[in-house]
């Protein structure tokens, strides 16, 4: 899939929420998908970045945008039935959702790991992406071809030393997924993969390796094939799956 060349018209009339939408890949993911047709929900903690992203989208002339701001760290049950009720309202229904938004939390030994920020990480990284996944199952099964991406790590797949709570998080989030895709295996309309984007470019990777030359690495442009692949209708009988963007 790193080679998929993405039909423009790809995306066309689909309605797609992703999170963390601000920056990184998932500002990158929000401008493809437009640049593809479809009308993205940005979903972020910063307005500001939110708003930055909305801009680009509206001045290349791609369908218009729409903003969430939401810190998913403080994110509750209710806020999410809310943001649900209130899409449904809007959209209809859902086509595609992209769980990119993620805590790196501390790079340090489980003895010494602080337990506030085990629980932040878990909750960005996996209880949030639960619940509004949660909320919006009722408007993606109203979607003829729905897309669920979930993201992962390689040290969500293979546990490293000083990981902590990022890699436990991934590797629940490969459980998420599989579980869903399980459960939902007999639904021709909705597929659940997981996407590990391996070293990119991007504030997170910086965080993780401050020695690395973040040059060496992809931006988040370049790993958009696998993105727009799994989302959109080439992908349709694909489920359960986790891959490598690079």
């Amino acid at each position: 899939m790193y080679d998929y060349q993405a039909p423009e018209d790809l995306l066309q009339g689909k309605i797609i929420l992703v999170t963390g939408a601000g920056d990184g890949i998932g500002r990158a993911a929000a401008l493809s998908y437009a640049a593809h047709g479809a009308t993205v929900i940005l979903l972020g903690r910063t307005e500001e970045k939110l708003n930055a992203v909305y801009d680009e989208i509206d001045a290349a002339g791609y369908p218009q945008a729409a903003i969430i701001p939401l810190n998913l760290e403080t994110a509750t049950e209710t806020g999410f039935d809310r943001l649900a009720a209130m899409l449904e309202e809007e959209f209809g229904r859902i086509d595609g959702i992209l769980h990119n938004a993620s805590l790196l939390g501390l790079r340090t030994p489980i003895e010494s790991y602080d337990p506030i920020v085990w629980q932040q990480v878990m909750q960005v990284n996996v209880t949030s992406a639960f619940m509004l996944t949660q909320a919006l199952l009722s408007l993606t099964n109203d979607s003829e071809d729905a897309s669920i991406i979930f993201t992962s790590s390689g040290v969500g797949r293979k546990g490293k030393a000083f990981w902590g709570a990022y890699a436990v998080s991934k590797f629940a989030t490969e459980g998420l997924m599989q579980v869903l895709a399980d459960e939902l295996e007999h639904n021709q309309n909705i597929r659940v993969n997981t996407i590990n984007p391996g070293a990119t470019r991007t504030n997170m990777r910086v965080n993780a390796y401050p020695a690395e030359n973040p040059e060496n690495n992809p931006t988040p442009e370049e790993i958009m094939p696998l993105y727009l692949y799994l989302m959109g209708r080439d992908s349709r009988t694909v489920t359960g799956q986790s891959m490598n963007a690079q």
